[in-house]
């Protein structure tokens, strides 16, 4: 099984996650959806990364797919999105959440960094922060005190998108140790589980 894609982005460094959590053994090829389009698109017409290219020689494509077919071939009784009903629904409300915020944050990195100077729109970059702010904040209000995990009392795909979402965010410069302290300090405990540890980009 071979990843394609680079971990400093939330949408591949979840389906790694995901792969270590499953035990799944897999290869990845580091390439970026804008330094390595090319190669990229040899595998994703839209040119985006991850892409998962199967032992089969399927190519899946989307984070949200890939990790849909995670589930159903590794997850089992424990799949980090369960299988169906309110407890998916809320693992998926989560996760639609935090990927939101990702692709705002992203919106806002690239008004930022990739147009001319002069026609940065600076209202847009707020305006994208503050809704990834108030995505944090809605999902950071989850958190007990002593709760280790957001739902089920057991690890999800929630879990995971908080996380990458989260990191993403202080990338682009949200302090979210002083917005959303305790979503900070979760995301630190995550670091302890391996999963999470050795998918640092």
């Amino acid at each position: 099984m071979l990843l394609i894609g680079v971990n400093r982005s939330p949408y591949t460094r979840r389906v790694a996650i995901t792969l270590h959590i499953y035990g799944v053994a897999y290869e990845q090829q580091a390439l970026s959806g804008f330094n390595d389009r090319s190669d990229v698109r040899a595998r994703n017409p839209l040119g985006r990364i991850p892409a998962l290219m199967l032992d089969s020689g399927e190519t899946l494509v989307d984070s949200g797919a890939i990790i849909d077919h995670l589930d159903e071939a590794y997850g089992g009784d424990g799949a980090l999105t369960p299988a169906a009903g309110a407890d998916r629904r809320a693992v998926l409300k989560v996760a639609a959440i935090m990927m939101g915020a990702c692709d705002k944050a992203l919106q806002a990195a690239y008004e930022r960094n990739h147009r001319p100077a002069e026609k940065v729109h600076q209202p847009w970059i707020e305006d994208c922060m503050a809704q990834v702010e108030a995505a944090l904040v809605s999902i950071a209000a989850m958190l007990g005190p002593d709760q280790p995990y957001l739902l089920l009392g057991r690890l999800t795909q929630a879990d995971v998108t908080a996380f990458v979402a989260e990191r993403l965010a202080r990338g682009v410069g949200l302090d979210t140790e002083a917005c959303v302290p305790r979503l900070h300090a979760y995301t630190r405990r995550l670091l302890g589980i391996p999963a999470f540890r050795d998918t640092e980009p």
